[in-house]
């Protein structure tokens, strides 16, 4: 069919941004509104829908497709049922991303409703990289495995990148950052992801604004067996751990002003932060067996050039550095690789909503 405009809906946790964007990629129209589910909040998606240009196409972002959904998927009774199945995996994300489809049937009873996939992305992961050291009968039951996350976000900026250096990035070895208030790592061979670090769910990995990141497991348990529960724990894993459990605040704009002006407990929360990139960007790089480009892009990936250079300089041992000037100066796609440096590093404007336009048309074998 023919698709020429697509609505896209990124469900996040505190708003639900919809973007209209044409053929070619132009924003036609933007809003955002509360995802809480919600009268008031149904209204204003309504209200929102009905302001914007009458889409061909409707493509929503799922964090969780589990083991089944690989590709964009047309959503039909079916699927739905299938999208309720996953709120298990990912009980935070699902219920906000179904609540959108529901609003968004009733905006647009006829028009076509595509689910795109942040673990999409990393369906390609080798065993060695996806399966965890758990029982099998575990493994199996309860579809324990390393999804990874953040995948939209990935797809569109493995691309760019190759746009931006004019090359094939299938021919190279890349690790990609995407720092934000979740922050994740992948590994990509051969235009496919191989390692990442967030994995069951989105706490594993770096430390992040609110969440830990990798930690002994063995604490959780330790804390239930001294009167925690189940759900406070959660919720300082979630909430109040990160960044913010480190410096009392996640912006990681406020913690690096206040560590300009010597704050020693932002100072070594940004160092708790980057020796944890550090760690996890060399594992990263070790599993491609070398790294010829350094991509960033996320929130902070793209407006902190004081991460970028920090991180360039850990990995000078495999060649990555970044010119200063260029650093400094960063404003949406561009290259910043210092002169003579064997890794290339570019920074890479964060566009899901492309990515989700894309696979729209994917999905529907648009013209």
């Amino acid at each position: 069919m023919a698709v020429r405009r697509v609505l896209t809906v990124n469900p996040g946790s505190s708003s639900l941004k919809l973007s209209v964007l044409e053929a070619d990629g132009t924003v036609a129209a933007h809003s955002e509104v509360a995802s809480e589910p919600g009268e008031r909040e149904a209204e204003q998606v309504a209200a929102a829908v009905a302001r914007m240009p009458e889409p061909d196409a409707v493509g929503l972002r799922f964090v969780h497709g589990g083991r089944d959904f690989v590709e964009p998927t047309l959503i039909d009774d079916a699927v739905t049922g299938r999208l309720h199945e996953l709120i298990g995996l990912a009980p935070l994300h699902q219920p906000l991303s179904l609540y959108a489809l529901g609003e968004i049937r009733r905006a647009l009873p006829d028009t076509p409703v595509v689910a795109c996939f942040d673990t999409a992305f990393h369906a390609t992961l080798p065993d060695a990289a996806s399966t965890y050291a758990l029982p099998e009968e575990w493994r199996e039951r309860f579809a324990l495995r390393r999804y990874g996350f953040h995948g939209l976000s990935y797809a569109y900026a493995l691309r760019r990148t190759g746009e931006l250096l004019g090359i094939d990035p299938a021919g190279a070895r890349i690790v990609m950052c995407h720092l934000g208030a979740g922050a994740s790592l992948a590994a990509v061979a051969g235009g496919r992801s191989v390692d990442t670090t967030m994995g069951f769910t989105p706490l594993e990995g770096l430390v992040m604004a609110t969440r830990p990141g990798s930690i002994d497991p063995g604490i959780p348990l330790w804390l239930q067996r001294h009167g925690l529960s189940a759900v406070e724990v959660n919720d300082a894993l979630e909430h109040r751990s990160g960044l913010r459990g480190l410096a009392g605040t996640g912006d990681m704009r406020r913690i690096r002003e206040r560590a300009e002006r010597g704050d020693g407990t932002a100072l070594a929360a940004l160092d708790v932060f980057h020796h944890r990139l550090r760690a996890c960007a060399a594992g990263m790089a070790a599993a491609l067996g070398g790294l010829d480009v350094l991509v960033f892009t996320g929130g902070v990936g793209e407006h902190d050039p004081e991460v970028r250079r920090r991180l360039a300089g850990d990995l000078a041992f495999l060649g990555a550095a970044v010119d200063p000037e260029a650093n400094a100066a960063s404003s949406g796609d561009a290259e910043i690789t210092a002169r003579g440096a064997a890794v290339r590093t570019v920074v890479v404007q964060a566009r899901e909503d492309l990515e989700i336009a894309a696979g729209v048309r994917a999905a529907l074998g648009a013209s």
